[in-house]
């Protein structure tokens, strides 16, 4: 199974739980979103292509962030705990805002204080050197790049740190690169075990003629690298006996400009400077205050009042991850200064409901499914247009390709759903009063909506079995092929700006597998075919269009999934918080520009 692949989804689920509101990558197109700084909450804009930088624009140090001054202590108030520190097994976008403070790789995506984003160097000197048609990438390393140690970063340490990958113990992270090397989904038996027994990939595969030289070789063209290198998943991880297997997940070696002090689970973390940082090697990152003082355990409504609140110890506080929860939107929207002090902007993901196509053949009922379902109602919870915007298609806004207004079913008309279109697309297939099983997760949100849902879907004609799930296992259970389920949510988001990270993992049906990504289970020549063409365009301005065609045949001649909304996220933090800014990448605030106003 595709470790990458499968966590994507769950990734969803993880954003799911803390209020729809949160998690990787997106925004308004960039550098302020919703306010902060620029102030006001504005509608998000389309993110175009990212461009892979060279030499110059990958060399540091970053410019500066606008009225920032080093020193103060900046509090930050999470709800989950960090279960992974080792870059390995990061996946999920909170551990990847923080690893955007304290882990570097290859490459990484640099916001501009412009609000343009670009894959640079970052520990290398550029975004690469590719070539043989993209089945050869070429990477040469910086001077003055060091571990907290102070130990130098050479090619022996990347080429550690993309061998460890196919250890067993690395079980949570992106399995790009691995599978590409590999040439293959189940990539662990080119390395098994990983380096730990001396046995190491050969030059043929991963080289590294020097002490600054690292050349990957792939089987296939994979015009893609720079941004999979650029993913928290691939922070280098120091070769020899620094690198502490298992135990190396709870007290990693800092690269980026932060490192850990002390890290209480379930409690507390403390981020001071990291002294063997050298900001001439770093093109992205900041290092404004001497330190982050981050709590966990605040669900949306406590760190939502606090730093609405503005007092005391709050105006000097904020969060990476936690939205403004839904209750306290209008009371934020509604006082000027506070409004002031949020950002807002698309996270990655889009959400969805997948339609199981071994149990539901007939086109006609799944076009019902799609007219009945009441996206308004389902957008609801999350707190309406703060929290997502309706959607027609499964590709976001953030990608390019994505042409705004599609709307193949009328949704965004009758977003409370067209239950007489559905009824008659019923009755053509001779299903009314078919019995339609219905899962959803025990959380607040989802139990509000799936009540929405199933009234939707009984005016249409269905008979709706609703089934509560837990919410831990939720991804697992409607993982599996023979799950006995009908129609599921089921949300998703891309790792880097390119649908090449959308449309295959979950539409191409030589990947139905337990624990795949490819819920609806759909089975379709059309769209194989097209994922192979498509994925061999070198140019991704050329591509770009033709994975959203792709996804309007998915959409409307196969409707094997029913787009529900884009999400959104909006942030506050209190009034001595510096510079605010969205971040496409990291679906939430960008850590590495914040500062406290002196």
């Amino acid at each position: 199974m595709n470790r990458n692949l499968a966590r994507r989804g769950r990734a969803a689920a993880v954003a799911l739980a803390a209020g729809a509101l949160v998690l990787t990558a997106c925004s308004d197109g960039g550098g302020g979103g919703g306010g902060g700084e620029k102030g006001g909450t504005e509608e998000a804009e389309q993110q175009g292509l990212v461009q892979f930088a060279g030499a110059e624009e990958s060399q540091g140090p970053a410019e500066d962030v606008e009225g920032a001054k080093p020193g103060g202590t900046i509090r930050v108030f999470q709800r989950d705990s960090y279960a992974h520190l080792d870059p390995a097994q990061i996946y999920v976008s909170d551990e990847g805002s923080l690893a955007s403070l304290i882990h570097r790789r290859l490459t990484t995506v640099k916001m501009d204080n412009d609000g343009e984003y670009s894959v640079v160097g970052d520990l290398a000197t550029d975004s690469g050197e590719r070539s043989d048609d993209g089945r050869t990438w070429t990477y040469t390393l910086k001077d003055g790049i060091k571990f907290e140690d102070g130990s130098p970063i050479t090619s022996k340490d990347i080429r550690h740190t993309f061998e460890r990958q196919f250890a067993d113990f690395i079980t949570e992270g992106p399995s790009y690169v691995q599978s590409w090397l590999a040439g293959k989904t189940e990539y662990r038996d080119l390395l098994p075990g990983g380096p730990y027994k001396g046995d190491h990939l050969p030059d043929s595969v991963l080289e590294t003629p020097d002490d600054k030289t690292v050349v990957f070789h792939f089987k296939k063209p994979q015009n893609d690298l720079p941004y999979a290198l650029g993913m928290p998943g691939y922070g280098v991880v120091p070769a020899g006996s620094k690198d502490t297997r298992q135990k190396y997940d709870k007290d990693p070696l800092a690269t980026g400009p932060y490192k850990i002090e002390s890290f209480k689970s379930g409690k507390s973390m403390t981020l001071v400077r990291n002294t063997e940082w050298d900001p001439e090697t770093d093109p992205a990152r900041h290092q404004y205050p001497d330190k982050f003082e981050i709590t966990f355990n605040h669900q949306n409504d406590d760190s939502s009042k606090r730093l609405l609140s503005d007092t005391g110890e709050n105006q000097f506080a904020t969060s990476f991850n936690n939205a403004v929860d839904a209750g306290t939107i209008p009371q934020v929207m509604g006082d000027a200064e506070a409004e002031k002090r949020t950002i807002s902007g698309y996270q990655t993901y889009v959400a969805a409901f997948a339609i199981n196509m071994d149990r539901i053949k007939d086109h006609d009922v799944r076009l019902a499914i799609a007219h009945a379902l009441p996206i308004k109602s389902i957008l609801a919870p999350y707190g309406g247009a703060a929290g997502g915007e309706l959607a027609g298609g499964l590709i976001s806004p953030l990608l390019p390709g994505y042409e705004k207004g599609y709307d193949p079913f009328g949704k965004l008309k009758k977003p409370g759903g067209d239950p007489e279109k559905a009824k008659q697309l019923l009755e053509k297939a001779g299903k009314v009063g078919m019995k339609l099983s219905f899962p959803f997760r025990n959380a607040t949100e989802e139990q509000q909506g799936s009540v929405a849902i199933a009234d939707a879907l009984e005016k249409a004609g269905f008979d709706v079995q609703r089934k509560e799930l837990p919410a831990d296992t939720y991804y697992d259970l409607i993982g599996k092929v023979d799950n006995k389920y009908d129609l599921y949510r089921s949300n998703w988001g891309h790792d880097w700006v390119s649908s090449s990270t959308v449309i295959p993992p979950q539409f191409d049906g030589r990947r139905i597998e337990d624990g795949g990504n490819n819920y609806s289970h759909v089975k379709d020549d059309r769209i194989n075919s097209e994922i192979d063409r498509i994925s061999a365009i070198a140019d991704p301005e050329k591509a770009a269009p033709e994975w959203f065609e792709l996804n309007k045949y998915i959409v409307e001649e196969v409707t094997p999934m029913v787009p529900a909304y884009y999400y959104k996220h909006m942030q506050i933090s209190g009034s001595k918080i510096g510079g605010m800014v969205y971040n496409n990448d990291l679906s939430g605030i960008d850590p590495t520009k914040l500062y406290v106003k002196q």
